[in-house]
């Protein structure tokens, strides 16, 4: 990949932050401008260097970059592309990591000028933990991990292939799929088990006996509640903007554990038995189980 002689970030987190590092690890960067709406937030990336300079805008980031990376909650990224149209070079490649692409397209579309509206190509890196802000952000990040970049037809080749370059510069498996198609499959491979896991801790976070319960809760409560640790403003946006994916996929889980307890209620072991072994040979398909270690 050709090095990225100035990367303008807007949004300053774990996603942001990891590719400027994994960026300047591998010596693909010049110089890297940054902006957040926290003056703190900007300071605190500029002394853990996921930044080299901060910007008072997001004109001002944008202005003189070649690579423009937007790293902020979905319903923030509207008032981003407006801020960014007056000072965007024509030259720039812009790209997001929004979990949603549907309404961030709408959103670009909306705010820039069709020339600069052609220069935007979708991406959504699947990469993350449950850690948020500049203090999360760490290289290796994107290694190994799959980001779904989703091309708009104004989009030209060559501009598709420079995302393509930059994720693979950090390591990252790129593929390309359609924007619809894109919020549908992340509406159940990503956010419903997010919803799933806020869910949990707040439903037995509401029982009377909830102290106990939490005091005695073990490491498979631990591990399928991790994720409720994530950003909840991020998570908030991201319920709001794939609407319309995530009620159907909702109510498919919900007809599933409708399912499951009408057989507990039924007593049917049987049947029971029957669903987790699918659920089982499910998963341990799509996961290799771990090793047992001998004693």
């Amino acid at each position: 990949m050709a090095k990225v002689e100035r990367l303008a970030l807007i949004g300053l987190g774990l996603i942001g932050g990891s590719l400027s590092l994994a960026l300047k690890k591998n010596e693909l960067v010049g110089e890297v401008v940054g902006y957040s709406r926290q003056l703190p937030t900007r300071l605190r990336a500029l002394e853990l260097g996921l930044i080299d300079r901060p910007a008072d805008s997001v004109a001002e980031a944008v202005r003189g970059a070649d690579v423009v990376f937007i790293a902020t909650p979905v319903q923030a990224m509207g008032s981003v592309f407006q801020a960014m149209a007056t000072a965007l070079e024509p030259h720039a490649l812009v790209t997001d990591g929004g979990s949603v692409k549907g309404s961030v397209v709408a959103a670009a579309k909306a705010a820039l000028p069709c020339a600069q509206w052609a220069q935007f190509v979708p991406g959504h890196p699947i990469a993350g933990t449950e850690r948020s802000g500049p203090d999360a952000a760490f290289a290796s990040l994107f290694v190994d991990h799959r980001v779904i970049l989703t091309p708009l037809p104004e989009n030209s080749a060559a501009l598709v292939a420079r995302a393509v370059a930059l994720w693979e510069s950090v390591g990252a498996v790129v593929e390309q799929m359609a924007v619809q198609h894109h919020d549908h499959v992340l509406a159940a491979t990503s956010h419903l088990p997010h919803l799933a896991a806020f869910g949990m801790v707040s439903a037995l976070s509401r029982l009377e006996e909830r102290y106990e319960v939490f005091r005695y809760a073990a490491g498979g409560f631990r591990d399928f509640t991790r994720i409720a640790s994530s950003d909840p403003q991020m998570w908030r946006d991201i319920c709001v903007a794939n609407r319309d994916e995530l009620l159907p996929m909702l109510d498919h889980y919900l007809d599933e554990l409708l399912r499951l307890r009408h057989l507990i209620d039924a007593g049917d072991s049987a049947g029971i038995e029957r669903l987790f072994v699918d659920a089982k040979a499910v998963r341990e398909a799509l996961y290799q189980p771990a090793q047992a270690h001998p004693d």
